[in-house]
């Protein structure tokens, strides 16, 4: 992190050499930046990683794979005038750092001015850097890992007959170290680790069978559901699809469990992006100010939260995060902004260079259950396929799987079926957000009830 990082907590693990590696990642990258000035450019910007990661796959009690990986890249950006130009590298020989350097010169003197480039404001640059809880390596060996992945599989296929063949169980470990520097003297240090574990089974006979499966994530292994646990989840969840029917197609109450639920604030954010506004790519272009949800409707914005999934000091360029409300009584408060994207609209960065740290979307229901219990006859969506959705005029149409509702309970489980609407629409008739939040992702939303959607079945 930062020189002016003497307010930081650290707990250091035995044999852990984390600090010493980001030590040498923050000389590099200072070398670098020095590199640059010398020849000539008037801002430069460097990234450094590294990346450590053991993933095991076993499928029918047999190791399919094992793999160590381990990887490294250099990122330099250099900035003359309003001219840009990146190089990169995962050699850290002299030469071949002084070459990318050049490159990197060489680039940005034949490119054409854009207005837009440089640097985030140095005034914006982060100086505090709190501890987030978000480094915990785990000591896992190959044969410990293998052995998880055979007990996570054995657990699932043991649990019932019908679960009569696997796509396999896994499990991943992975560390992460980052520097990124700028030319405003800014050094900004980041490590994280991500631990997994899931399974995937296939349930019943020839054309009656039915794939899925459960995982569990975290950054700290004891956040990790136990491997038995979870291959009899993958088992529960497998053996619920059998023999699935369609529908008649109608206008119902769909219900997106919250692991799919996710993906529709996906589409918000993919909307309400730079990128996509700068480029006239949005259906929701001038948008901010405006009701796009119920009035109860919010979602917040918290890159601070210890061990969240994405929690971090300082954005992609070094500016420092804070706490913000993206919606706020349905209505969308902001946009999702990098520098770049900022300077093209108009606008200020909201500390969003490389994507959202955390965000948390208002319940205002119970859980799933609660929320089946209140429908009368409806839709819940357990998985959703294909990629129908136009980013230009909001229309959404996508494949869909899940379970019939009827008189308040779970009926039978439902396939080749679509869904459809207009995402502005759809917000619009968002009825509850569910408290079960999938605690898998860094978009902390439980299931979401949409009050109507044309849903194509049996014709």
């Amino acid at each position: 992190m930062n020189a002016n990082t003497s307010d930081i907590v650290r707990t250091p693990v035995r044999g852990d050499d984390s600090q010493a590696r980001l030590d040498t990642l923050a000389e590099l990258s200072q070398r670098l930046l020095e590199r640059a000035r010398a020849l000539g450019a008037s801002q430069a910007e460097v990234s450094c990683s590294e990346e450590r990661g053991l993933d095991v796959n076993v499928r029918m009690g047999a190791v399919e794979t094992v793999e160590s990986t381990r990887d490294r890249g250099i990122a330099v950006t250099v900035y003359f005038g309003k001219r840009k130009g990146s190089a990169s590298t995962a050699d850290l020989h002299e030469s071949s750092l002084e070459a990318t350097v050049q490159q990197a010169c060489d680039i940005a003197r034949y490119t054409e001015d854009d207005a837009a480039a440089g640097l985030a404001d140095a005034a914006l640059m982060a100086h505090a850097f709190p501890d987030l809880d978000s480094w915990h390596p785990w000591a896992l060996g190959a044969d410990e890992a293998i052995d998880l992945a055979l007990a996570c599989e054995a657990a699932g296929r043991e649990a019932d007959a019908r679960v009569s063949n696997s796509d396999g169980a896994s499990v991943g470990s992975s560390q992460s170290l980052s520097v990124y520097a700028n030319s405003h003297g800014f050094v900004g240090r980041e490590r994280g680790t991500h631990h997994s574990i899931g399974c995937a089974l296939i349930a019943g006979q020839g054309d009656g069978m039915q794939r899925d499966g459960w995982y569990s994530s975290a950054l700290a292994r004891e956040d990790l559901e136990a491997a038995a646990a979870i291959g009899r989840r993958a088992a529960e969840r497998t053996l619920a699809r059998l023999q699935p029917r369609s529908i008649a197609t109608g206008q119902y109450p769909v219900l997106f469990s919250a692991e799919v639920a996710r993906s529709l604030v996906g589409h918000l954010l993919g909307a309400v992006s730079g990128g996509a506004l700068y480029r006239r790519a949005s259906f929701l272009l001038d948008s901010v100010g405006t009701q796009l949800f119920p009035p109860w409707f919010a979602i917040d914005e918290r890159p601070h939260l210890r061990r969240g999934l994405r929690s971090a000091a300082f954005d992609g360029e070094g500016v420092a995060t804070r706490d913000s409300a993206l919606v706020t009584d349905g209505v969308l408060q902001r946009y999702v902004l990098g520098s770049y994207s900022a300077r093209k609209l108009g606008l200020a960065t909201t500390a969003n260079a490389g994507g959202v740290h955390n965000l948390i979307v208002k319940p205002n229901a119970g859980d799933q259950a609660e929320l089946v219990s209140g429908i009368g006859s409806g839709l819940l969506v357990t998985e959703l396929m294909g990629q129908g959705v136009n980013s230009v005029t909001g229309d959404y149409s996508r494949g869909a799987a899940g379970f019939w509702i009827e008189n308040g309970a779970i009926a039978w489980p439902v396939d080749g079926i679509t869904i459809a609407g207009n995402l502005k629409q759809m917000f619009a008739a968002i009825e509850a957000v569910g408290s079960d939040v999938d605690r898998r992702s860094h978009v902390g939303v439980g299931s979401i009830l949409i009050g109507a959607m044309t849903v194509a079945g049996e014709h």
